[in-house]
């Protein structure tokens, strides 16, 4: 098993260019089951996440070529399966999101309900009322969703308690291109993601208006053709890169990125005293001679408040800053894992409900540590970045499902950092 190794103290300097989004990959490549003919994908990261999915959509009659590192060729040619099996399903709860397309295509559809994560239940009821409401007959039976009946058009409301869901949003969104009839879809998630994968249902023969916005209009079609697609820059990416340069002071230059999908997040980059510097297609953390930085609460919300998926860089940030920080999760109220983590390099941080209260500190130590999902693993390297000695993350097959050879990336900006391979 594999871990990083991370020797702190040294700063960053220069470019570091920021890969496709998973995030925006896995719904899209899913929703290669409602299309007739090839479609040709462009800067797709090589993840775990990818891999797997494309394992699942591979057992569902999906063949694929990778063209070269980043460009995937692949097709829906087999239609006649309609089975995601529990055993590649179980791998990532994400891959739930081939419901919707394989009903909406396939007339019928069964697949292996998800498990929880490891910091909380994430429930997938709104993925199944969505459907519903497109006259799809729901069962749920030995551990496995099936649907039936044809997709029509209709009201769906997707709000929940935790606010929009992102992958119920491209489950329902997907189902009802090829629905009978208009859908109009209701607090719809407005994440990037989500409108990357509307622009490309419609270039692909959809009939969706209201991109970007809460209230989706779809009118259904027949038939999905083929195109060429370039996936969005990884958002996240590109935010964990930024908090890595913010905490060692130095003036690194994030490329490939969007900063119209991180405004939320500079903004409090900004409030605690760091020189960001944004482009048309980068982001550029400049060093300050202000000292330490300023703490600053967060309060994650969906899109376009600050994300969730940053929320455990930012305490890595706010572990060092001068003064007391509250970071509280509306997502996920549970995802707070990485904080004993942090702990273990000497961070001060407490647990009061769905907020952890952080007493930043110059004296951060290298210690070994255990990644428990694929953020928090982030989290990690970062703190790792400056804290005295090295810092030993462990378990970091989460953070391959995320970060296209982050060691690589981060050894090219200065850090010193290294993959070990264990027997």
């Amino acid at each position: 098993m594999d871990r990083i190794r991370i020797r702190g103290g040294r700063g960053l300097s220069g470019s570091v260019r920021v890969s496709g989004s998973k995030n925006g990959a896995l719904p899209i490549l899913a929703a290669v089951l409602l299309i007739d003919g090839p479609v040709v994908l462009r800067n797709v990261p090589r993840l775990t996440d990818v891999l797997n999915l494309l394992r699942i959509l591979e057992r569902l009659g999906v063949t694929y070529t990778w063209l070269d590192e980043s460009t995937l060729e692949i097709e829906a040619k087999d239609k006649t399966v309609y089975t995601a099996p529990y055993d590649l399903v179980r791998t990532m709860r994400a891959s739930f999101v081939v419901l919707g397309p394989l009903w909406a295509r396939r007339g019928v559809a069964q697949v292996s309900f998800p498990g929880g994560c490891v910091f909380g239940h994430r429930p997938v009821d709104l993925h199944l009322k969505g459907l519903a409401s497109l006259g799809g007959q729901v069962e749920m039976t030995n551990g496995y969703v099936s649907i039936t009946g044809a997709p029509r058009g209709g009201v769906v409301f997707l709000g929940g308690n935790m606010g929009s869901t992102v992958l119920g949003t491209a489950n329902v969104l997907m189902a009802a291109t090829l629905a009978k009839g208009t859908t109009w879809l209701e607090s719809a998630a407005m994440e990037p993601e989500i409108e990357d994968l509307c622009h490309f249902l419609n270039a692909c023969g959809a009939r969706i208006k209201g991109i970007g916005g809460h209230l989706l209009e779809i009118e259904g079609v027949d038939t999905l053709h083929g195109c060429e697609w370039s996936m969005i820059p990884d958002r996240i990416e590109a935010g964990t890169f930024l908090c890595g340069a913010i905490l060692t002071n130095s003036d690194v230059k994030v490329e490939a990125a969007q900063p119209m999908h991180l405004l939320a997040v500079i903004d409090r980059m900004r409030a605690a005293g760091a020189d960001i510097e944004i482009g048309k297609d980068f982001i550029r953390n400049r060093p300050t001679s202000l000292g330490r930085l300023k703490a600053v609460d967060v309060t994650t919300m969906p899109y376009p408040g600050f994300p969730t998926d940053l929320q455990a860089q930012f305490m890595a940030l706010m572990a060092t800053a001068e003064g007391v920080s509250v970071i509280t999760e509306k997502i996920y109220p549970e995802r707070f894992i990485h904080a004993a983590e942090l702990q273990r390099l000497g961070a001060r941080i407490r647990r009061e409900g769905p907020s952890a209260i952080i007493e930043g500190t110059t004296d951060l130590r290298g210690a070994p540590v255990m990644a428990s999902d694929l953020r928090a693993s982030a989290s990690l390297v970062l703190a790792g970045l400056v804290a005295d000695g090295h810092t030993d993350v462990r378990r970091v097959y989460h953070i391959d499902r995320g970060y296209e050879r982050i060691e690589h990336k981060l050894q090219c900006i200065g850090a010193d950092i290294e993959r070990i391979s264990e027997g």
